[in-house]
């Protein structure tokens, strides 16, 4: 067993306290990582407001770290210890019809399918004052040490820096496969982006990487239009600037519509603004942003009848144990830059600051550093 520190969500709505745990050792089929560092993503901030039916409290959030392998369970073959590695929130057992499919990267481990509360077995590694903790989507890495199972882990680059690409783990894979692999963006085209975190700011690179013409990024904070500009966005606008709604200014921009447009917020209006703004026939809507369990979205069907097809995508259509290795190495080959998305790094202690800079705004991605 080992004593670790670990942020620790008691319950909902309530700030994450920093207790020492206890951290079991893996079973058979498990992997101990100690975690070196993790982003603060907004599906965290899901969590802690109580979006997830699936979640118990008290738990330990956080699903976009990387760190290095201290201990295996029985018949883990994959990594070993000191292999550095990402966690994934999105299993890939390699046995399930979704897995065996080449065109899906869904997994029935998956939480949408089962509860990730608790670990298959259904136990938790984690005690803290004598309580039972529940993981987090499997990984937890708000914890110094956490244990997933060996499907729920990727082995990357000796030479991966851990506090840059435990982004991979979740917001720049979303976002960046979003248009590369949900949407398929082709040269040439345009598209609109609807929300500038750091999700929706990876959205804005992979359009420019899939070698879009025209990139319309829309949020009502303006602070982040410099960075969608850096980033590859060709036009920035806030919705609060004009009189009508967003989706005609967007068809005004564009003559008939963009050809692919992506919501990454969240919200139901937004969603239904993405998809009017393309175009009535070959647009191309995807839905990034995560809604509260249960929402319902109001649409005029005629939004579909004429063509527009309307997409969801999880991690970014990664498949994402056989991926994320060779994300890890493109960052590596700087063939991309996901290090302008880190606007701050803060240590563990830190980490309901992190949520306040996340929640005010003024961050695109925090990350955590044990």
């Amino acid at each position: 067993v080992i004593r670790c520190r670990a942020a620790v969500a008691w319950a909902v709505g309530k700030p994450l306290s920093v207790e020492e745990v206890e951290v079991a050792p893996p079973k058979a089929g498990e992997v101990r990582i100690k975690i070196v560092a993790t982003g603060i993503c907004r599906t965290d901030d899901h969590l802690l407001e109580g979006c997830f039916p699936s979640a118990d409290f008290p738990v330990i959030p956080g699903h976009e770290g990387a760190g290095i392998v201290e201990s295996v369970g029985e018949g883990v073959t994959s990594v070993k210890p000191g292999d550095k590695v990402i966690p994934l929130c999105l299993p890939h057992c390699g046995e399930c019809n979704f897995c065996l499919n080449p065109e899906s990267n869904y997994c029935l481990k998956s939480h949408i399918s089962e509860p990730q509360n608790l670990l298959p077995d259904k136990t938790s590694r984690f005690t803290c004052k004598g309580k039972q903790i529940h993981h987090f989507l499997w990984v937890s890495t708000f914890a110094e040490y956490t244990v997933v199972p060996e499907y729920a882990v990727a082995k990357i680059d000796a030479a991966a820096p851990l506090d840059k690409v435990c982004l991979l783990g979740c917001g720049f894979s979303t976002g960046y496969g979003a248009a590369i692999n949900t949407a398929k963006v082709k040269p040439g085209s345009t598209c609109a982006v609807f929300g500038l975190g750091g999700v929706g700011l990876s959205v804005v690179m992979g359009c420019k990487a899939a070698g879009a013409s025209r990139i319309i990024a829309v949020d009502i904070n303006k602070d982040k239009f410099a960075k969608a500009k850096e980033l590859g966005a060709t036009d920035c606008v806030s919705p609060r600037d004009f009189k009508k709604p967003i989706q005609e200014v967007l068809t005004d921009m564009t003559g008939h519509g963009v050809d692919y447009s992506f919501e990454a917020i969240g919200h139901t209006d937004t969603m239904t603004a993405a998809l009017a703004s393309c175009n009535l026939n070959t647009g191309v809507c995807v839905m990034v942003g995560e809604l509260p369990s249960g929402s319902v979205i109001p649409m005029d069907p005629m939004l579909l009848l004429s063509g527009r097809t309307w997409k969801g995508t999880l991690l970014g259509g990664w498949k994402v144990r056989d991926t994320i290795p060779k994300l890890v190495s493109s960052y590596l080959e700087k063939k991309f830059n996901s290090d302008l998305l880190i606007t701050h790094t803060l240590p563990i202690a830190k980490v309901n600051e992190g949520f306040e800079l996340l929640r005010a705004g003024k961050s695109i991605r925090s990350v955590l550093l044990f």
